[in-house]
């Protein structure tokens, strides 16, 4: 099946990618979970219904991974009609998602956006103007 949405793993002025590197860390059998839910959400975008995503607020969603009992979320955003780019992530712990992870995902929003125009975006991932 083709994707819709481009995934982007956000990384700062110094190339660090923390939902990339949270990957990584990971083993094999978390590694591929969080992949294939990955893959669900670029394939469904802003239709992957709850209790798989969720909109937090101010354009911020959820991706909602549970491993080995942990409830891990990664946030995300949408930009320029076909990119989700996930900015960070984080074991959650308590009923709501911390004030400072969607203000966190905000400023690596405003970072993005900054950056990157959409032509600059097309041009890097090779995509079509």
């Amino acid at each position: 099946m083709s994707n819709d949405w481009n995934l982007i793993y956000y990384a700062d002025k110094n190339e660090n990618a923390e939902v990339f590197d949270f990957i990584n860390s990971q083993k094999a059998s978390n590694k591929a979970k969080i992949l294939s839910w990955l893959s669900m959400l670029e394939e469904k975008g802003p239709v992957l219904p709850r209790p798989y995503a969720d909109l937090l607020k101010d354009g911020i969603h959820e991706l909602w991974i549970k491993l080995s009992g942990n409830q891990v979320r990664v946030l995300y955003f949408f930009c320029y009609k076909d990119f989700i780019v996930l900015t960070n992530c984080f074991t959650k712990n308590r009923k709501q998602v911390p004030e400072k992870e969607i203000n966190k995902a905000k400023k690596c929003r405003d970072n993005f956006l900054k950056r990157y125009s959409e032509a600059k975006l097309r041009k890097e991932f090779n995509e079509n103007i």
